[in-house]
């Protein structure tokens, strides 16, 4: 059904191509997963499928792509429209109408079928992925994850025989991403058709895959075999390949329940050791008790960088650079105080009742499902949404009154599009205006882009990056002011496994720092490794707060694979395990 013969892709102006000798064949009703460190060229590789490489990006495609027996470079992307249905990194891209209903039939509408087919396909595709009460929901006021599933659905109406998706689950809660890749199952499996996905969430698709496609390095050749080979060898696994792989399990475990039935022996040698203790980086603040004391974040220390963003800061170190001080001055209890919190948007309550104090040091995930009012919770938080009732605090300001200025040096939020953010040409341009913005040293935000992408060149335009580039270079742009307040949403969007590593070390460097931190995410696995409390969240209103082991160890949702196999102890990551066993 998709096959590639010896295809490089190479963009104007790259030195390099950026995909080389790509040489592989997709059968009809099979579900191939694509992955790779960020940055060695999936995108190219999806986009040479749908026709939008090199028809719309431009560049030179050496080699053959066929779909269907058709000719990607003779047949534009609108020619392959019946065949090849495409879903980006970025859902709001595709969206031409305004509502969820309309947006559902305009890949129809387009190919000319007949309203009753119309109308029946979207009642199919509403009941599918759990849209139907969105149906007449203007797609603006939608959550990130709600948007992702309409943009999903709406490839998925005109019955493509190929669908291309790329990072589909990103922005979805663990229970929607489920809904998802089920349906894409039964796709495959009674309807036929073909799935070419790349996705970084390894432990939600890897069990899902008939066979996995290995990009291991820029420019280095693609490896094509069964998931248990592919990760036998991948420099990018799941948490339960990487379990497996430290108790020298043969062959891997590719999902939870092939792990719980070879975990036994571990769970004794785990038995004979201390269980991972709650112990609170900073005092906590009095009306948090006793019970709530965070979990332990594996030891940080600030980096030579983090040092030099915090100089200045007083608290974390003394004046020209010093050592830190024996017995620094006492933190403030708090930085953020929301008390009996609500916000409406239109006749929606998008929250209610909601209190929640961050003190210094502290990180706070922020979880639950799409649309429970996480990212309406940060935009109150830096003053983007005024309370209809209840007050918010940062450093003692009201955000939604504050002047952006005075705001920026105690809140900053790193969006979901990360490209809000980024207006310049250049990631030397933005990195310059970040300082400028700040007050910051010159060099201070390229040296944090440094740290987070290693290898992005100055000139490089901010909309040449991947997701997770683009994001990793917005994050470094928000930490230039040094906020005392970090927030972010769904930071790990489009993060490979080692660019997520590089954000967790620099996230604990910061709380290690005395910065408080709120993050929105629905990765269950970068809770389960920086947050001391989790919140969870529902229908806007605060269903769950206390330390993360207590939180998630018990919820099915939001448990992170190792917690799963290690149940009912308390231990939540491979290097929580390794640390344990060494």
């Amino acid at each position: 059904m998709i096959r590639f013969e010896d295809v490089s892709v190479t963009y104007a102006g790259a030195a390099e191509p950026a995909v080389r000798g790509v040489d592989f064949e997709v059968p009809e009703g099979e579900l191939v997963l694509l992955v790779g460190p960020s940055g060695v060229g999936k995108s190219t590789v999806l986009g040479a499928v749908s026709g939008l490489v090199p028809h719309f990006t431009g560049g030179t495609l050496r080699g053959r792509v066929t779909v269907a027996g058709r000719d990607t470079r003779t047949h534009k992307p609108r020619e392959l429209a019946d065949v090849v249905g495409t879903v980006g990194q970025d859902p709001l891209s595709h969206f031409v109408t305004d509502t969820v209903e309309d947006e559902l039939a305009y890949g129809m509408e387009s190919l000319g079928l007949a309203p009753a087919v119309m109308r029946r396909r979207v009642e199919e595709t509403l009941d599918l992925l759990s849209l139907a009460d969105l149906r007449d929901r203007p797609i603006a006021t939608l959550s990130g994850g709600q948007q992702q599933r309409v943009a999903i659905g709406s490839v998925l109406t005109p019955h493509p025989r190929v669908l291309v998706l790329d990072e589909p689950t990103s922005a979805l809660d663990p229970g929607a991403a489920e809904e998802v890749l089920a349906v894409l199952q039964r796709l495959v499996h009674d309807l036929g058709t073909t799935v070419l996905m790349a996705e970084h969430r390894l432990e939600r698709v890897v069990q899902y895959a008939d066979r996995i496609a290995l990009l291991p390095a820029p420019g280095a050749p693609l490896t094509l075999g069964t998931p248990a080979e592919i990760m036998a060898v991948s420099p990018v696994c799941p948490p339960v390949v990487e379990l497996g792989r430290l108790a020298g399990w043969s062959p891997l475990p590719l999902t939870v329940r092939d792990a719980r039935r070879r975990a036994g022996t571990l769970r004794e040698r785990l038995t004979a050791t201390p269980s991972p203790e709650p112990t609170p980086p900073f005092p906590l603040p009095q009306s948090q008790s006793q019970s709530q004391s965070p979990a332990p974040k594996p030891p940080a220390t600030p980096t030579p960088l983090l040092s030099r963003l915090f100089r200045g800061r007083g608290r974390e170190r003394g004046g020209g650079g010093s050592a830190p001080t024996t017995t620094p001055p006492p933190p403030p209890s708090e930085v953020a105080v929301v008390e009996s919190l609500a916000v409406r948007r239109g006749r929606v309550e998008a929250l209610r009742r909601v209190d929640l104090t961050a003190g210094p040091g502290e990180t706070i995930a922020l979880m639950g499902r799409n649309g429970a009012g996480k990212s309406t919770l940060l935009g109150a938080l830096v003053g983007l949404v005024e309370p209809a009732a209840g007050s918010v605090r940062v450093g003692g300001a009201t955000p939604h009154r504050t002047a952006p200025r005075d705001l920026v040096r105690r809140v900053g939020l790193v969006p979901q599009e990360p490209r809000d953010l980024l207006y310049a040409d250049t990631v030397a341009a933005e990195c310059a205006a970040a300082d400028e913005d700040a007050g910051a040293a010159a060099g201070t935000c390229r040296a944090l882009v440094s740290e987070l992408l290693p290898d992005i060149a100055d000139d490089t335009h901010p909309r040449d990056l991947s997701e997770g580039q683009r994001l990793a270079l917005a994050l470094a742009v928000v930490l230039t002011a040094r906020p005392p307040l970090l927030l972010l949403d769904e930071p790990t969007r489009g993060l490979d496994y080692a660019a997520k590593a590089r954000l967790v070390s620099l996230l604990c460097g910061l709380a290690a720092g005395g910065h408080a931190i709120v993050l929105a995410t629905h990765d269950v696995e970068l809770a389960a490794e920086l947050a001391d409390r989790v919140v969870i969240l529902a229908d806007g209103e605060v269903v769950a707060d206390g330390p993360t082991a207590e939180v998630v160890v018990a919820s099915p949702s939001f448990a992170p694979q190792v917690a799963k196999i290690l149940a009912p102890e308390p231990w939540l990551t491979v290097a929580q395990v390794g640390r344990a066993l060494a």
